[in-house]
């Protein structure tokens, strides 16, 4: 009987680790979260996404104490136009999920501050077969796992 209890916990323990690998949320510019960078490192946005690996369905946070996001065209970055968002928040805690592959493209919505490096251009790897994971085999572990669970808890109930 405690044999499995214990298998019912080690199943259900793989399945939450599972699905809390399955994506990221990322912090914008961590420590500083999301201002006008210095005068002196306008790339500053620009540099910390380029550091990072985002993937379809991961989620970054923007962290700001005035202002707002914004994500925008590739034309409204380059030319720091705030009138035509895809996507606009000012709650000053934003999480903006990465929903698809390709690149999408960030700027604040206070007057001057994108035109000051507060922008950023965030690429989410294409899902193919290239080392990463795609989102197809993470949903096909997760289908399994869970098939795995419930032929778990089945065989607990049934055989007890």
């Amino acid at each position: 009987m405690a044999s499995n209890y214990c298998l019912l916990f080690v199943a259900t323990a793989t399945l939450c680790l599972l699905q809390s690998v399955y994506c990221t949320e990322f912090d914008v510019g961590e420590r500083n979260g999301w201002a006008v960078p210095p005068e002196n490192d306008t790339d500053f946005y620009n540099e910390w996404a380029s550091k990072k690996r985002f993937k379809l369905d991961d989620t970054i946070r923007f962290n700001y104490k005035k202002g707002s996001v914004m994500e925008v065209s590739k034309r409204d970055y380059k030319e720091c136009n705030s009138n035509r968002p895809n996507f606009f928040s000012n709650t000053g805690n934003t999480v903006y999920t990465l929903d698809r592959s390709g690149f999408f493209f960030f700027i604040s919505g206070a007057t001057g501050h994108c035109e000051k490096g507060q922008r950023m251009i965030v690429w989410v790897v294409a899902q193919d077969g290239s080392g990463g994971t795609s989102h197809a085999s993470n949903s096909n572990a997760l289908f399994s796992y869970g098939f795995l669970l419930i032929i778990l808890l089945f065989h607990f109930f049934y055989y007890n």
